[in-house]
């Protein structure tokens, strides 16, 4: 077979040709992604609290909790149902329901200090996830997500969000991001797993809760993500917590696990607040 020569101007013009061809396609048929990209909400300094509250905490039955717990301005008298034991220091008590540190506001300086701070994050963070704006979807299922898959985005609704025992199920990757926009409580029935695939991960997962009542978590409910609420957060008997619960009023707890979201816990940023931090936190090791 005789080779059919091809010159350089051919060869040159075929190439723009291509190149042009590929820009149209990217410009008149771009990706269908479900979302340009949510950056994840800081949390500042409240970011290694599994329980955060300003006006107490409460559990009864056998609970256990890894992460840290802290409440301010209340003091220590509400955190109820730890058994709490003060750390000679002063800054911090300890419970054997909690591998973590338990700070007050009533504990010794810097403590109470770090604990405004670290309120004022809290704070921070759920004006930053209510105030995101052109949200990726606007009512979806009604507010019922019941049986749904997530895709990572912006999500906003102007009612309460109910889960019910059928769960719901997030999917996306390692980086993605998912915040809710919740104008009213947020509801999740007796038995639903909030489920994550594709390497989906709790602390990526934002829930903003602006509803009167709260949050409400069912009976052995598994829970993924940030609870951010504007009101109370209430476990009922045997739920599960991977991610944190952060309230601007109380939390209770009915015998229930929850788990700061896997990380390796630095110094950085907690380098600048002179806080005991609990193992982890000093030698790096993941919990």
């Amino acid at each position: 077979m005789k080779n059919i020569y091809t010159s350089p101007l051919v060869k040159k013009r075929t190439k723009w040709m291509l190149t042009g061809l590929v820009l149209a396609v990217a410009l008149f048929f771009p990706r269908q992604d479900a979302t340009a990209g949510q950056a994840p909400v800081n949390l500042g300094s409240a970011e290694s609290f599994v329980l955060l509250a300003k006006s107490g905490i409460t559990t009864t039955g056998v609970t256990a909790i890894t992460g840290n717990i802290g409440v301010s301005p209340i003091d220590s008298t509400a955190i109820t149902g730890f058994g709490l034991i003060l750390d000679s220091s002063g800054t911090f008590s300890t419970s054997s329901l909690v591998i973590g540190n338990i700070y007050a506001a009533d504990y010794t300086a810097p403590t109470p200090v770090n604990l405004t701070t670290t309120i004022g994050d809290m704070a921070i963070a759920y004006t930053d996830a209510a105030g995101r704006t052109l949200p990726d979807f606007t009512e979806f299922g009604d507010g019922d997500i019941s049986g749904k898959n997530l895709v990572p985005g912006l999500y906003k609704w102007g009612t309460g969000l109910l889960i019910d025992e059928t769960g719901v199920t997030l999917t996306g990757g390692a980086n993605d991001v998912w915040i809710f926009q919740i104008a009213g409580n947020l509801t999740v029935n007796n038995g639903a797993i909030v489920t994550l695939a594709g390497g989906a991960q709790a602390k990526n997962i934002f829930w903003q809760v602006a509803g009167g009542t709260g949050v409400e978590i069912g009976t052995t409910v598994q829970f993924k993500g940030i609870v951010l609420a504007k009101k109370g957060i209430a476990f009922n008997t045997g739920a599960t917590l991977t991610g944190s619960a952060l309230a601007q009023t109380n939390i209770t707890l009915i015998a229930n696990t929850l788990t700061l979201d896997a990380k390796t816990f630095t110094l950085q940023p907690w380098h600048k607040f002179p806080w005991p931090m609990f193992v982890p936190a000093i030698t790096g090791k993941k919990i």
